[in-house]
């Protein structure tokens, strides 16, 4: 392959993998949107749009496969391809976590209102779209910072899933001391009833924010493979 087609199809596999990047973050905002307003259509339609995801990321695979195998990149190209490679990856996994995030909301409408989904998943994706955009620009300031941001995230969704789980606590003790001062025994079905909807609807949110932590992860490991790729720097890779 002469050496001006080998440096197109090195730029092509970085647009490439920049533009899988913005499809997943728009499928991203669908799900969040999705997730919070209980769109049970837009909902479908992240879910089945996967499946083209899913076909970038295997036409972007054997592009790098193909590099490697064909041309043996060294030093800065061989760093551009494996990191392209790990990083179609993280982006794969993050429309998948987005179809998740999408089928939460439900016909019954959007997820536990303890979680303020809106907001954490638009730091998710901010997070994401920072980090292709690290990658493009071959930032490795960005990709610190974006691993520094991290930490914050984490905390927040820590907070959402502690006040799921108090407001939980609160409802089922006021059901029982209700059922106490009207001493009515015949309600105790009606009470498992009501705390069965409510672990569902609890189950749902915290699973909600622990795929929008997980999307926040492979954000970090976007950047930590563009940092490595940029200067040869595994400080991020964990």
């Amino acid at each position: 392959m002469p050496r001006e087609n080998y440096r197109e199809r090195l730029d092509d596999l970085r647009d490439g993998v920049v533009g899988m990047g913005d499809t997943v973050c728009d499928r991203l905002d669908d799900a969040v949107e999705a997730a919070v307003s209980g769109d049970d259509d837009l909902a479908r339609s992240v879910i089945e749009g996967d499946h083209e995801v899913n076909e970038t990321y295997l036409a972007l695979e054997d592009e790098c496969t193909e590099l490697l195998a064909l041309q043996q990149p060294v030093a800065g190209d061989l760093r551009l391809v494996a990191a392209s490679f790990k990083i179609i990856t993280d982006l794969e996994r993050v429309a998948d976590l987005a179809t998740n995030l999408a089928d939460y909301g439900g016909p019954e409408g959007g997820v536990h209102p303890a979680v303020d989904v809106r907001r954490l998943g638009e730091a998710a994706r901010e997070m994401v779209a920072d980090a292709v955009a690290a990658y493009a620009a071959r930032d490795p300031d960005a990709c610190r910072d974006i691993a520094a941001r991290n930490d914050d995230f984490d905390e927040r969704c820590r907070r959402a899933s502690e006040a799921v789980v108090r407001e939980l606590l609160e409802a089922d003790r006021a059901r029982t001391e209700a059922r106490d001062a009207d001493g009515d025994a015949d309600g105790g079905a009606t009470d498992d009833e009501a705390l069965e909807a409510s672990l569902d609807e609890v189950s749902q949110a915290l699973l909600a924010v622990r795929d929008l932590e997980r999307i926040a992860d492979h954000a970090v490991n976007i950047a930590a493979r563009t940092l490595y790729m940029v200067e040869n720097d595994d400080e991020l890779i964990y």
